[in-house]
């Protein structure tokens, strides 16, 4: 039997609408969430010690969120963790905007690309670590990276075509969907997994955990099924 491989776990927290969507059918930065679900979200990521983000998600926002509770950071301190969780953006194309506010938040930045996109980047402070892998990446491999990093549990933070892909490969572990009381509706408006999909006799189960009603909004918590 071969040895079981050592990846981080990863948990996906992503707010959607109703019908399942993320953004709106132009693709821009959601704000439908409440203040409650941002708390939520930044009490998910204080408990990693990484979240990862796609590159467009990080083009509609051009941020992330760095921890800013006291009560979060004294914990991860008593941890023996740095204040803030590594921020890692996955762009093949390496196409990003160093005036984006994301470069000047207050935590570290990891950046995984494509090899001969890195090149641009190597030269700058925008990263503090550069990590290539050719495209389309095994995320497998990667996630091993990772964990050789010091990297134990992963905040997945979308979209949906990199929650897909690590879908698609067996690499997630649980979800934290947040339930945003809105229809968005249309064909373009991305969804919380995206790429190739899969056919109903394969579809991934889930295992409910916690259902928490808060306002308009109810807060689901997931396990994955492998």
């Amino acid at each position: 039997m071969a040895a079981q491989q050592i990846r981080p776990r990863t948990t996906v927290i992503v707010a959607i609408s109703a019908d399942g969507k993320i953004a709106d059918r132009e693709r821009s930065a959601a704000r439908f969430s409440s203040p409650r679900d941002r708390a939520h979200l930044e009490a998910q990521i204080a408990q990693t010690d990484a979240a990862l983000l796609g590159a467009g998600t990080l083009r509609a926002y051009h941020t992330s969120l760095p921890i800013t509770n006291p009560e979060y950071i004294n914990q991860r301190r008593d941890r023996g963790q740095p204040p803030q969780p590594v921020q890692i953006v996955c762009s093949a194309s390496g196409n990003l905007d160093p005036a984006w506010r994301f470069f000047s938040q207050p935590f570290p930045r990891w950046l995984l690309t494509s090899p001969d996109k890195a090149l641009r980047w190597q030269d700058t402070d925008a990263f503090d670590s550069i990590m290539t892998a050719d495209y389309p990446f095994d995320w497998s491999k990667i996630l091993q990276q990772l964990a050789a990093l010091g990297i134990q549990r992963l905040a997945i933070l979308g979209g949906g075509q990199l929650i897909g892909a690590l879908m698609s490969q067996n690499l997630i572990d649980e979800l934290w969907l947040t339930l945003c009381p809105l229809i968005l509706g249309g064909e373009n408006a991305p969804t919380a997994v995206e790429g190739a999909g899969f056919w109903a006799e394969n579809a991934k189960s889930l295992q409910l955990l916690s259902v928490d009603p808060v306002g308009d909004e109810i807060f689901l918590h997931y396990r994955v099924q492998h």
